[in-house]
């Protein structure tokens, strides 16, 4: 009868710890952070085929509305450099303004998202004779983890730019934010 009894108080305190569970997701209101990481531009730029890395940086504002337990919604803005990127004899430098949408699961100070947006942005494109500029809106989407101590979130995520101008943008990155 012993561990028949365990097992009835053992599901007895799980079940009264799930509330507590459900309200350690992602605190809920405005947060503001920023990040760095490595960019990858690959595709034809000025007739040459590109592929090059560099280091961007991000500066991040958002809103997580915190309605619903275990789930992350928020929305999302950031800047975005994503560097200087040099391949051969051409130089490529892009900024961008994101917006997103954001839906993640919360286990505990652990999570998982996806996020979804636009991105206005400008490219410079440097060779050693000709100088250009483009700029336009396009989707963007990412996926990351989360780690959450108090008010203080690190992130790890990967954010790829489906843009007309060039084949491939993306950038990897580490981001720390704090919510108010």
């Amino acid at each position: 009868m012993a561990p028949v009894r365990f097992i009835f108080l053992t599901l007895l305190l799980a079940c009264s710890a799930l509330p507590l569970v459900a309200q350690a997701g992602a605190e809920s209101g405005a947060y503001i952070g920023a990040g760095i990481g490595n960019t990858n531009v690959k595709g034809p730029v000025n007739e040459e085929n590109y592929d090059a890395d560099g280091t961007g940086y991000k500066l991040i504002v958002g809103y997580n509305f915190g309605v619903v337990p275990l789930i992350d919604l928020a929305v999302e803005g950031a800047y975005v450099d994503l560097g200087e990127e040099t391949s051969g004899s051409v130089t490529y430098a892009q900024t961008s303004l994101n917006g997103f949408g954001l839906l993640g699961l919360s286990f505990g100070p652990v999570g998982l998202f996806a996020k979804a947006g636009l991105a206005a942005w400008d490219a410079d494109t440097r060779t050693a004779n000709l100088n250009s500029s483009r700029s336009g809106t396009d989707p963007v989407y990412g996926i990351g983890a989360r780690l959450q101590i108090l008010s203080v979130t690190g992130r790890i995520e990967y954010e790829y730019y489906d843009q007309d101008n060039i084949d491939d943008v993306s950038m990897a990155s580490i981001s720390l934010l704090y919510t108010f």
